[in-house]
């Protein structure tokens, strides 16, 4: 059921650094600046914060949130470490979003922060012999299936992802997919805060350097470094508030997420879908939107391939019509639900842990009229989804309301 408005939870500052290679900033930097930036977004400091939550993936250790205190500012408040895969963002966007809810606090701060390091593809542990089993407690052991069944590299899990549904539904191939590409590139080009923003054409998407079929280099998501920053606030704090805070105000209509449930089929290929699925549909139920009625999204598109699937997992389609979708030019920031008017992370760029974050902010400033020559005209409602393999689904749906 939807939030009453006096139980609310609001974003009231948003922040990101663009997205690119430092060399002259750490994570923990890039997560500062972030962070100072979205608390005068909000127009606070890190004296008015009852609660913080960070997150990173490569920098796990040792410990975000500390790490960022100490750049920003040490006022002996709780301090959440938030580790979910490419999900890590948006589960510290969560943790302060409970906080809320539980009146634990009344203002909080998320942080998603990432350096990359050198390039190279995503992928997860090395591959383990099939005689190697990871314990499990009382019940015994459980064989770890990577490198006995399918693949943990992300090229080809998404690949594979994308070539059963395929398989299963008609009008889906490889230039389907390939326009999801030319379609966040093109969006880039409008994105100062992107890591790449050059446009291409179908021909030269579909004839570059092969890394999974049918994922060309340019149908993935480049490595690169970043952070970002939201900060939330409470429906009764934010009555007290300037009114230009609370005309800036964006309101969480609905915060989830989901974990992998046992699948058959996930003993072979990780299961890309049914978590997104599963966080979708309570999403909408707990908003009372329907996807009819989301003006943007900003969804997980780490490749080509995952993009079209959350069409159909998100319901922004009909039940096997992701082909007919992007042919349609519906997810196009012209179109009938513009998905990844950012560029996504084909193109804006996928720093693990900021990433969750990054997708709040993006939809968050289009529902300010924020956005530049990128904007939504009239946007009232919106989605950020993210996945983390193997680890989480994280879906908020955020709306303009009068606060």
């Amino acid at each position: 059921m939807p939030r009453p408005e006096s139980d609310s939870i609001w974003v009231i500052g948003v922040a990101m650094t663009p997205f690119r290679r430092y060399s002259d900033a750490d994570a923990y930097d890039l997560g500062g600046r972030a962070a100072l930036a979205a608390l005068a977004d909000a127009g606070l400091t890190m004296a008015d914060v009852d609660v913080l939550a960070a997150g990173s993936v490569n920098q796990a250790r040792p410990y975000p949130a500390q790490q960022i205190q100490r750049r920003i500012g040490q006022t002996g408040i709780p301090a959440y470490n938030v580790l979910n895969a490419c999900a890590t963002g948006a589960a510290a966007v969560r943790v302060v979003y409970l906080a809320i809810a539980a009146g634990e606090a009344s203002i909080g701060l998320a942080v998603g922060c990432e350096q990359m390091g050198k390039k190279g593809l995503l992928g997860q542990a090395a591959p383990v012999a099939a005689d190697r089993y990871v314990p499990s407690g009382k019940y015994g052991a459980v064989m770890n299936i990577e490198g006995v069944l399918g693949t943990g590299l992300m090229p080809g899990v998404f690949a594979q992802a994308g070539m059963t549904y395929a398989a299963s539904n008609e009008g889906v191939g490889f230039e389907q997919f390939a326009k999801i590409a030319v379609k966040n590139h093109s969006h880039s080009t409008l994105n100062p805060l992107a890591q790449y923003r050059k446009e291409f054409s179908l021909e030269e998407i579909m004839a570059a350097e092969m890394i999974s079929y049918p994922n060309t280099v340019l149908m993935c998501c480049p490595t690169g470094d970043g952070g970002a920053a939201a900060v939330l606030v409470s429906g009764e704090r934010l009555a007290t508030m300037p009114s230009e805070v609370r005309r800036r105000a964006v309101k969480i209509s609905a915060s989830v997420m989901t974990s992998d449930p046992y699948v058959a089929d996930g003993l072979v290929q990780p299961d890309v879908n049914t978590l997104t699925r599963n966080a979708a549909d309570q999403a909408y139920a707990r908003a009372g939107v329907g996807p009819e009625d989301l003006d943007l999204v900003e969804l997980h598109d780490c490749f080509a391939t995952a993009e079209l699937l959350h069409y159909d997992n998100l319901r922004l389609c009909e039940p096997g019509g992701a082909g007919e979708f992007i042919d349609s030019g519906a997810p196009w920031r012209t179109g009938r639900t513009p998905v990844n008017v950012s560029g996504g992370l084909l193109s804006k760029g996928h720093p693990l842990g900021a990433t969750g974050v990054a997708n709040i902010f993006e939809v968050t400033t289009h529902l300010r009229g924020e956005a530049g020559d990128r904007q939504i005209a009239d946007a009232k409602v919106g989605m950020a989804h993210v996945i983390g393999l193997g680890s989480a689904c994280a879906i908020h749906i955020l709306e303009r309301a009068a606060a």
